[in-house]
């Protein structure tokens, strides 16, 4: 067995090295306590039930029962505050640096995995894994969108922007999974494609519009699991579906709230108001029928326990999968065709 097809567990390829679980425990806890703002009361009520504990192994002034109830008061607290969250407050969330990325996913979803590399016409682009995996005893394609967890990760995977070489990339691998007939598997987590000159150059558009088109006629199944930003066209660049997941905390949207505080009001300090407008979290897309399924997070975000979200993830996925498998293809593509035929239907009512 070659080392790049070897289990997970028993190897370290290169990309692994940018994976959160790979970094130092300490590190990974720093990101994990970073506070977001609606958190705050929640994080000093921990502070604070953590000291009395410490506290109470000394002079023991605090009964089991009090305390208890104080715990009882922060899940209470807890329940009101992730209750009442707004889109941007949950925007937040899924820009928390904890957040699980592609590569996470990979990892805990996987038994295996061989990475693909390149384009065969420029260069590989980092923002972008591909390759062939095994979940659940089943095998897929897959093409993930990576932002990276540090500085220095994200520098490499370039904020998880693709160049046009990188959805060129993901194309190669796509029609890979049509010749032998596998299951196609995309991990959409984007703030948007790389908006930079050399990308301009090399035919960013073209790249992207090529793939809509590719993907439009795959004669294999594509399932898509949005699981972070998912922006514009460079997350539709790998989009284009027969049923896409999402998690809850998750937003799709045409723009980032910020631009479109940018373009509306010229302030980019309405983002709030710009994410309440853009209807981009996933109860609203579900009743539009831009996505199909929501995906649960654990309370506050699924950088709380990532585990949960994996399982989630590991069932949609098994799940939809096999009953793709179960449609014939014309019917497939046909079906892919209409679901986005119907997206962003408007009704006009005729004056009286």
């Amino acid at each position: 067995m070659s080392k790049s097809s070897m289990p997970l567990s028993s190897r370290s390829p290169h990309w692994l090295k940018w994976s959160p679980t790979s970094m130092k425990q300490t590190s990974q806890e720093k990101k994990s306590n970073i506070m977001l703002d609606h958190e705050k009361q929640i994080i000093d009520h921990e502070k604070a039930i953590a000291q009395l504990k410490e506290q109470n192994k000394v002079n023991g002034i605090w009964t089991d029962e009090e305390l208890l109830k104080l715990e009882k008061k922060l899940e209470q607290l807890k329940q009101q505050v992730y209750s009442k969250l707004s889109p941007w407050e949950r925007v937040a969330i899924c820009r928390h640096p904890a957040r699980p990325r592609s590569i996470d996913y990979i990892k805990n979803l996987c038994e295996s995995f061989t990475e693909i590399f390149g384009d065969r016409l420029f260069r590989d682009d980092q923002a972008i894994v591909a390759g062939l995996g095994i979940i659940g005893g089943k095998k897929f394609v897959i093409i993930a969108q990576e932002k990276g967890c540090d500085t220095e990760s994200r520098l490499y995977r370039n904020f998880g922007m693709p160049h046009p070489e990188g959805y060129r990339k993901a194309l190669r691998v796509m029609k890979l999974a049509e010749k032998f007939n596998l299951p196609v598997l995309s991990f959409l987590d984007t703030p948007g494609a790389y908006p930079g000159l050399t990308a301009e150059e090399r035919g960013q558009g073209s790249a992207i519009a090529t793939n809509l088109l590719e993907m439009a006629n795959l004669k294999t199944p594509i399932i898509s699991v949005l699981i972070g930003e998912g922006c514009s066209g460079g997350a539709l660049g790998m989009g284009v579906c027969d049923v896409m997941g999402m998690l809850e905390h998750a937003y799709y949207s045409v723009i980032s709230p910020e631009g479109c505080a940018s373009i509306l009001w010229r302030d980019a300090a309405k983002n709030e108001e710009a994410a309440e407008a853009l209807k981009m979290q996933a109860e609203h897309l579900l009743e539009f029928g831009v996505i199909d399924t929501i995906i649960d997070e654990p309370q506050g975000g699924a950088h709380h326990n990532p585990q949960t979200v994996y399982d989630g993830v590991k069932k949609f996925i098994l799940k939809e999968a096999k009953k793709l498998a179960k449609v014939p293809t014309d019917e497939l593509i046909e079906k892919r065709y209409q679901k986005f035929r119907k997206l962003g239907a408007v009704t006009v009512e005729k004056a009286s």
